[in-house]
């Protein structure tokens, strides 16, 4: 699993690669974290990049990752300039943010909610997704609170907002945290969860700041 740093790197030799400039100078400009030649070497020993003295490019396995995180991002500058209606001057920030953390279930119920667009606000493509196929015009699920669902019902946590950092924390330290999947195993008398072999009593006040998104059958 890459860090944020080396999912910006690939981000970035794919940008300059549009741009037929595929220096280490000129990804190095692009990029907006630095990066040593150690970072690189890790790149290129996960197969994901090729360096040929100055030059840098994608291998085929760094391509499909850089693709969805390119995806990922332009889809963000849609939601939150069209959807969201932010400040031009917020969305680049906040895009940058989004791509590193949404799901891939999310991303696709994105792209389904702004009808599969092609192009980012500034013209520029953006990589189609396995959802474009059949141009889904359902969203298959939602994120609602863990209180929501029901014994038996299961849910991928896409956020936590609790009352205080010590109740964060707390929940961090059981195992619960954003991508793990719980499901309900009994709301009385106690709210119990099982998620990872584990299983958890909490609070109708903890359960009601965890947020799923809800999974059906079909969806690991």
């Amino acid at each position: 699993m890459l860090n944020e740093k080396q999912e910006e790197i690939l981000e970035s030799i794919w940008s300059v690669g549009d741009r037929q400039n595929n220096t280490i100078d000129a990804v190095k400009k692009r990029s907006s974290v630095t990066f040593t030649d150690a970072d690189l070497d890790e790149l290129e020993r996960q197969e994901l990049i090729i360096r040929d003295n100055d030059r840098i490019t994608l291998a085929n396995k760094g391509k499909s990752i850089a693709e969805i995180i390119i995806r990922r991002h332009r889809l963000a500058e849609i939601l939150v300039s069209s959807i969201l209606k932010l400040k031009q001057s917020d969305m680049e920030d906040i895009a940058c943010k989004v791509e590193h953390s949404l799901l891939p279930e999310v991303e696709e119920s994105i792209c389904t909610l702004l009808g599969h667009p092609e192009f980012c606000p500034d013209g520029k493509r953006i990589p189609r997704g396995r959802c474009c196929s059949g141009k889904s015009k359902v969203i298959d699920s939602s994120v609602v609170s863990l209180k929501e669902l029901a014994p038996g019902e299961s849910g991928k946590i896409t956020y936590i907002k609790p009352d205080n950092h010590s109740s964060f924390h707390q929940l961090i330290s059981f195992g619960l945290h954003p991508g793990v999947i719980v499901t309900v195993h009994r709301k009385n008398p106690a709210f119990c969860i099982k998620f990872e072999n584990t299983e958890l009593a909490l609070d109708e006040s903890v359960v009601e700041n965890i947020y799923v998104w809800k999974l059906t059958n079909d969806i690991s």
